[in-house]
């Protein structure tokens, strides 16, 4: 049984699309299938299709379905998918049309469905393989370091973050550490004028994923200011390391972290994420309380409860990985 997955994101991208596609792929074989990745379907032969975005994969699903008309198609939903593209888009709905099952990464992604829809979604949650790098020994630094994790693009409001840092107060000991490579030369200016402005934020720009994962880890918290998500890895990833998150108060954070997470802010509202930042500094018994809400989280994110969600998504397709 042979498993075609297309992505819109190239081969060796970071994109947050192309590592699940990978991570997809890794828990596919496991599983006993055979499995290609691709950026579009060009009528290579393989019995199931999963595509990654419904609007930006349309082609690859339109040509699936018409040339293996029996075949299943497994649609996956980003972010701009549930938040945006769905409800205007052409191409999009044509996709959850053509698919026989539809992939959300939480919960509350399935309210953005039509109920035709709704009852051929999954929730299947983003997992994290344990980080098998020791941890760092402990830093002689005071600073209270807090990362924000992702590209330089405008759904995720970068600079929240740092614009939030610079009304602290002169005691504060808070450090942003922008990781993430800048996607247009006028995020990677600006990322450059807020360092020279700003000197509690540090742009670290694009890291190896082991090298994320070990600033993260070093972290006292973890900062997640998107316009939109669909369900970000990175929040697995804070989860999974114990690191407590501040996050903006869309679908997707609060589908993964619910409504009553103390540590939601509204979108763009710099000054509720500073009062937050100021109170996590200097409230030991907040950062008890968000460690304690991350912890509960954990299990959702263990990488066989991935694995056994998939084996039951092919199983309820009746896809055989004994077929050759």
């Amino acid at each position: 049984m042979k498993i075609g997955i297309v992505t819109p994101a190239p081969a060796g991208s970071t994109h947050g699309n192309r590592i699940t596609a990978l991570r997809w792929a890794k828990i596919l074989k496991r599983l006993g299938y055979r499995v290609f990745i691709s950026q579009t379907y060009k009528g290579e032969s393989c019995d199931l299709l999963i595509a990654l975005h419904a609007r930006r994969s349309y082609r690859s699903i339109e040509r699936f379905h018409r040339e293996r008309p029996e075949a299943p198609i497994i649609v996956a939903l980003t972010g701009t998918d549930l938040y945006r593209d769905i409800a205007s888009n052409r191409s999009a709905r044509a996709s959850l049309g053509l698919a026989t099952r539809i992939v959300v990464l939480q919960p509350k992604a399935l309210e953005e469905l039509v109920p035709t829809a709704q009852v051929r979604a999954r929730v299947i949650y983003q997992s994290v393989e344990p980080f098998s790098q020791m941890p760092n020994a402990p830093s002689a630094s005071r600073n209270f370091d807090v990362c924000v994790i992702g590209h330089l693009r405008a759904v995720k409001d970068p600079f929240r973050a740092a614009l939030a840092a610079r009304s602290l107060p002169a005691s504060s000991h808070i450090r942003i550490l922008q990781i993430g490579g800048a996607m247009t030369k006028a995020m990677a200016a600006r990322a450059q004028a807020e360092m020279r402005r700003n000197p509690l934020y540090q742009w670290l720009g694009e890291q190896t994923p082991s090298r994320v994962r070990r600033i993260l880890a070093s972290c006292k918290l973890c900062v997640i200011s998107s316009r939109m998500e669909g369900g970000a890895n990175v929040i697995s990833e804070a989860i999974m390391e114990g690191i407590p998150i501040l996050a903006s108060r869309v679908d997707g954070n609060v589908g993964i972290l619910g409504p009553k997470y103390p540590g939601l802010f509204n979108v763009t509202d710099t000054r509720e994420l500073a009062s937050l930042l100021q109170r996590a500094e200097s409230d030991a018994d907040f950062r008890k309380e968000l460690r304690s809400r991350i912890k509960e989280l954990a299990p959702l994110f263990d990488p066989k409860r991935e694995q056994n969600s998939w084996a039951e998504l092919l199983r309820e397709l009746g896809v055989d990985k004994r077929k050759r």
